[in-house]
Order: C-alpha cells, then sequence, then structure tokens
C-alpha cells in the first residue's frame, strides 16, 4: 500500500492532487456543509481546500499527510479546544454528521486512505510585509498568551502530539545534507554543519522546566498569523507539538527585521518573564528553525532557486552565530 502523499516529480504531484480532490469531494458528503464551492490553496504538510457555503459561511478542508495519526490529529484539535476555553480565538475544528472530527476517506486502489478534517475559517488579515511595531508588540503579546494558556492544559494520557527538540532536529538536517548540493557550495554546506553541532550543544546543555517547556505551536511564522485589526490571532496548528517555548518565539523572528524583533520580544515580557540569556537561546533556536525551514523545502525543485537567492542572507546568521556574535537585534550584512 502506497503512501497518499508519495509524489517525487511534477507528474506524480498532479496525480496526488487529482486523488486529494476525489478525497476532499467525497469527504464533504460526511459534513451537514450546504457547500456552493471548493478551492485549492496549497499542498504542505497538508493538502488544503477553502470551502464555501450557501450561508456565506467558510471553512477550511485539510487532508493529512500519512505521518499523522488518527490520535495525533484529534490531539492537535483537543489542544485547540482548551485554548478557546482560555479566550484565545484559533480555528474549531467541525463535527462530521456521524459525531467525529477526524475522517477517513476512501481514496484510490493502491494508496492509503488519508485522514480529513474541517476547520471553521478565520477572518483576518495578513501582514507579512508590512507588519508595524505596535503589531510586532501584539503578535509578542499573543505569542505569550498561548504559551500561559498551555502551561494550564493537563492533557489526557491518551493525548499525542510529536516533540521538537534533538532528535527532530537531527533527521531535518540529515535530511537537508541530502539536498544541500542543489542549493549550496560544499563550503558552505561545512558552516552549516559546525552550525548544526553547535545546536546540538546547546539544545543539550538546556534545562527544561515548566516555565520554558511545554505545549507549542511550532511553526509561528507570520503567514500563520491573521489579525482581525490590531489583534493578530494563530492559525495552523497542524504542527503544534512539545517544545521550548522559545522556539515559538524565535519562529517569528526570522521574517523579521530588528526593530519588529524588539517589539515582539517587549510584547511577550508584557505577559511572561524571559530569563537572563533569552536573546543566545533564541539566536540558538533561530538557526534551528532556518535550517528545519530549509530541509523541509529543498525536496521540492520549485523552491530551489529561492532557497539559492537566501544563502547570502542565511550565511551571515550562520557566521555570525559559530563567532559567537548576537545578530538577532542587529542588522546582519549578506555574505558574499
Amino acid at each position: 500500500m502506497d503512501d497518499f502523499f508519495q509524489f517525487e516529480n511534477e507528474e506524480q504531484r498532479g496525480r496526488l492532487l487529482a486523488r486529494a480532490e476525489k478525497v476532499a469531494m467525497s469527504a464533504l458528503q460526511s459534513y451537514n456543509l450546504q457547500w456552493v464551492g471548493i478551492r485549492f490553496i496549497g499542498l504542505s504538510d497538508t493538502i488544503t481546500y477553502q470551502i464555501r457555503t450557501n450561508l456565506e459561511e467558510t471553512y477550511l478542508l485539510r487532508i493529512h499527510s500519512d505521518r499523522w495519526s488518527r490520535n495525533e490529529i484529534e490531539s492537535e484539535l483537543q489542544f485547540l479546544d482548551v485554548l478557546i476555553a482560555t479566550g484565545i480565538t484559533v480555528p474549531t475544528g467541525v463535527v462530521a454528521s456521524n459525531g467525529l472530527r477526524v475522517m477517513k476517506i476512501d481514496t484510490d486502489r493502491g494508496f492509503r486512505s488519508p485522514y480529513v478534517t474541517i476547520m471553521r475559517w478565520m477572518d483576518g488579515e495578513h501582514v507579512i510585509d508590512k507588519l508595524t511595531e505596535v503589531q510586532a508588540f501584539q503578535v509578542g503579546a499573543m505569542i505569550a498568551g498561548l504559551h500561559e494558556a498551555a502551561i494550564g492544559f493537563d492533557w489526557p494520557s491518551a493525548f499525542t502530539r510529536p516533540t521538537w527538540g534533538i532528535d527532530s532536529y537531527r533527521t531535518a538536517v540529515a535530511k537537508l545534507e541530502r539536498y544541500s548540493e542543489t542549493f549550496m557550495s560544499e563550503v558552505s554546506w561545512a558552516l552549516y554543519q559546525r552550525a548544526a553541532e553547535k545546536v546540538l550543544s546547546e539544545l543539550n546543555a538546556m534545562t527544561a522546566h515548566d516555565g520554558s517547556y511545554g505545549l507549542i505551536h511550532a511553526d509561528l511564522h507570520l503567514g500563520n498569523i491573521v489579525f482581525a485589526g490590531q489583534c493578530p490571532q494563530p492559525i495552523d496548528f497542524g504542527r503544534c507539538g512539545f517544545g521550548y517555548f522559545l522556539y515559538d518565539l524565535a519562529a517569528v523572528m526570522l521574517s523579521l527585521v530588528p526593530k519588529q524583533r524588539y517589539k515582539v520580544i517587549e510584547g511577550y515580557k508584557s505577559v511572561r518573564k524571559l530569563e537572563s540569556d533569552f536573546i543566545r537561546t533564541l539566536e540558538c533556536f533561530f538557526i534551528m528553525i532556518m535550517m528545519e525551514n530549509y530541509s523541509h523545502h529543498a525536496s521540492n525543485p520549485r523552491e530551489t532557486d529561492g532557497l539559492k537567492g537566501e544563502q547570502i542572507y542565511a550565511l551571515a546568521y550562520i557566521h555570525a552565530f559559530l563567532n559567537g556574535s548576537s545578530f538577532l537585534l542587529n542588522v546582519v550584512q549578506p555574505v558574499d
């Protein structure tokens, strides 16, 4: 039996999306939604569609990759339930006609049947290229609020989500090594390896406790934050799991300039206290996440040119990290 998400070239990608469309149409029959429109959004860890109904309601249909079990997806929805109960606005799962929120949908013969969920759509505006300092402060406060809520979550014994730490990072680096030659030189990869060793060393030295470690979003870049007015709201918890809270805070930093990063930190500190050496820890997670992101995209030929173009910036951060020069709140010059 082949993985539903299996594809290695454009032809196989097209076949996957054809299977996915049939699965999405089949899944909709299991929900009491008078839908009138379906629009493909994207293919990543999930295949997503926007669903519109005759009541002018909007939903998000997700086809989950084979790596996620039913229990893991259910646990994500449970975490969202807890956040909603604390007053945080996040997506909510829709119950199907049979009372379940995670549906297994039949597909073409020879492929594993994928799990499907439908979420209520989160209205809001993305501000990826125009984040104000006020909004940056609010993003930091929002992230801290998520972590405060997570600390209070007493998860059930069956709760299952991944851990983002040493083992997952090693896996990401191993994949990155396999594809590194497609977008960087051997000299550059040697620097990446040194940086990875330093990240692993610092991760190994960290001490997890209730105030620093718990359930995190784990993919909190600006693309997963929408604004309702001046209020930032997190979306796409598909990668949520256990990890250091500063991992979340570092994730949003990658696409920001130093002034914006400072305001995010100030916003976070307005809700939660940070330890004295938090900048160094954030920089470690910054490099870790940057490499994980490249690992995720490296196998996609559509991403190769973009990855090549980013290396003058990535290597600048890696040089600073290896030299022990703080870079998070300072402008770093690109490396030729």
